[in-house]
């Protein structure tokens, strides 16, 4: 090996190892963080002298924000947000990759377009419109203004994807029978399964750290979202910052979310590669 491939070698490891160390380091200070409490909040050492799960027990404990009630919104909400996304844009991904029609590429390029709106200013125009159907301070009917952000990526994906589908089988099924339906969900389908995982946690996770809708379109304590109750915790006085509090909750987010993309990190990585080449 040469002395140039050899420094090119360390570089890259280099360059790998202070990404790694820039991504997991504020995860790992959550975590150490959440097992202080007191003085040792503000102790310089990283890891605790003494490990404690006060802050952990204080969020189930009840309290003026039921976290666990909120965590259980989350989890409604993202679920619901994922199921109702993937069967829109595997219905509208179809039309779109694999039906001829006037207008797709416009089409397309709207469905973009409304990604690229700010959320804050389609506020006014949602908030009216969730009082009109009467999904205003209930955690399911923030599904709606969810759709906003996820439908357009999960559509885009799945359309590239619908196009690089071979025209044999989709020929070879109609042959047999098969209307657009049982060709979507029975001949397409398992050859989606690596879009659909990459594409489903993605919006999972959109819809689990979203913010702003949360806030905006429930006041309901009962019917809040775990980023809206993170960002009500409180201390003991209008002076104290709870960073104890906060960092547990922060935690108990953000394994969930790790633990997927660890535990479908391949189907992720094909999904998100495998639509780049036609072929």
């Amino acid at each position: 090996m040469s002395q140039r491939s050899t420094a090119a070698t360390v570089a890259l490891y280099a360059a790998a190892t202070l990404v790694v160390a820039v991504s997991v380091y504020p995860f790992l200070y959550a975590l150490a963080t959440s097992f202080k409490t007191g003085t040792a909040l503000f102790d310089a050492r990283l890891w605790p002298a003494e490990v404690t799960l006060r802050n952990y027990r204080q969020l189930f404990e009840g309290g003026g924000q039921p976290f666990g009630r909120h965590l259980l919104n989350s989890i409604v909400v993202a679920t619901l947000t994922v199921v109702v996304s993937m069967l829109l844009a595997i219905s509208a991904s179809y039309a779109l990759g694999r039906i001829p029609f006037r207008g797709k590429g416009a089409l397309l390029l709207a469905i973009l377009a409304v990604s690229m709106f700010p959320q804050v200013a389609v506020l006014s125009g949602l908030f009216e419109l969730m009082q009109a159907l009467g999904l205003y301070d209930r955690a399911p009917g923030l599904v709606l203004p969810y759709l906003i952000f996820t439908l357009p990526f999960t559509v885009w994906v799945l359309t590239t994807f619908m196009r690089g589908l071979p025209v044999e089988l989709e020929e070879a099924a109609i042959m047999d029978g098969c209307g657009p339906v049982r060709i979507v969900f029975q001949v397409f389908m398992p050859l989606l399964v690596p879009a659909l995982v990459s594409t489903g946690l993605l919006a999972f996770i959109g819809a689990w750290n979203e913010f702003l809708f949360a806030l905006t379109f429930v006041s309901d304590t009962e019917q809040r979202t775990v980023p809206v109750s993170i960002s009500l915790i409180t201390g003991a006085t209008a002076w104290e910052v709870p960073w104890g509090s906060i960092m547990a909750a922060s935690v108990i987010v953000t394994v969930p979310l790790v633990a997927l993309v660890l535990l479908f990190q391949q189907r992720i990585v094909s999904g998100l590669t495998a639509g780049a080449v036609k072929g």
